[in-house]
C-alpha cells in the first residue's frame, strides 16, 4: 500500500502571504486541520488549526470582535507557519508514513514528487481510512483474535477451520508486540460464517490456538477471554 493510493488530492493549500482569516475559512470549508503553505509554486511551510488557535488566543480575550476579525485579516500565514515541513514521497508505504507521523508527532505531511512538487497530503484521517479498509471493519463480519504458536502453517490451520464453517477470511494481520517468545497475536476477519454453528467453530479454533476474543460486528456481540 503506497501513499499515492491513499493521500488526499487535490491539495487544499494557502499562500504564505495569505491571511489567518483565509486559512480559517479554508479549514472550515473543507473540514481539514492542516494546510501546506506555498510561495512562488514552492512548498515553504505548513500551518495547522492548532497554529491558528495559538496565534489568536492571547488577543482574543482583549479585543472586540471587529478588532479580532481585523487582526485575522491582516496577520500573515508566513508569520505563524512551521517552515521546512516534514514531507513524504508518493512511493512511500503507508506504514512508513504512519511511522513518520508518529515519530515526528504531527497530524499530517505534504506529499511531494521527485521534483519537489506538491502532489497531495497524507493525514491521520487518511491512515484511519486505510485501517478501516484493510481490516474490513466497515463490512462487519466477525473478528477472531488468537495467540498462535509461531510455526509454519499455524495460521493456515485456523483459516481452514473457518472455511469449513462457510466463512470467507478477508483480512489477516499479526504482531509480536507484547507476546511471549515463540508466539504471535493473529487477528482474522471473516464474512458469511454460519452463525448457527458458531459455538462449535470457537471450540475447533481453540484446539489449534488460544482464542483471545471474538467480536461479531453484525450482531454487536463480544466474547472476551482473559489470558494471563
Amino acid at each position: 500500500m503506497l501513499v499515492k493510493n491513499w493521500m488526499s488530492t487535490p491539495v487544499v493549500f494557502i499562500e504564505a502571504d495569505d491571511s489567518m482569516q483565509k486559512a480559517i475559512r479554508l479549514m472550515n470549508q473543507h473540514s481539514i486541520k492542516t494546510l501546506p503553505v506555498m510561495q512562488n509554486d514552492r512548498l515553504v511551510g505548513i500551518v495547522t488549526d492548532r497554529d491558528l488557535k495559538r496565534a489568536s488566543a492571547s488577543d482574543a480575550t482583549t479585543l472586540a470582535v471587529y478588532e479580532l476579525l481585523t487582526l485575522l485579516s491582516q496577520f500573515k500565514i508566513k508569520k505563524i507557519m512551521s517552515p521546512d515541513p516534514v514531507t513524504v514521497q508518493p512511493d512511500f508505504t503507508i506504514e512508513e508514513a504512519a511511522n513518520l507521523l508518529r515519530n515526528k508527532r504531527i497530524s499530517g505531511a505534504p506529499v511531494v514528487d521527485d521534483k519537489n512538487r506538491l502532489v497531495g497530503i497524507i493525514t491521520k484521517e487518511d491512515l484511519f481510512k486505510v485501517l478501516s479498509s484493510v481490516t474490513g471493519v466497515d463490512q462487519r463480519g466477525i473478528q477472531f483474535a488468537f495467540r498462535v504458536e509461531d510455526r509454519p502453517k499455524a495460521m493456515m490451520e485456523l483459516t481452514d477451520i473457518i472455511h469449513q464453517y462457510e466463512g470467507h477470511v478477508v483480512s489477516i494481520y499479526s504482531t509480536y508486540e507484547g507476546v511471549p517468545e515463540g508466539y504471535r497475536h493473529v487477528y482474522m476477519r471473516a464474512y458469511r460464517v454460519n452463525r448457527e454453528k458458531l459455538d462449535r467453530l470457537r471450540e475447533d479454533l481453540a484446539e489449534k490456538a488460544t482464542l483471545l476474543y471474538m467480536v461479531d460486528h453484525r450482531l454487536s456481540t463480544r466474547i472476551i477471554h482473559v489470558i494471563n
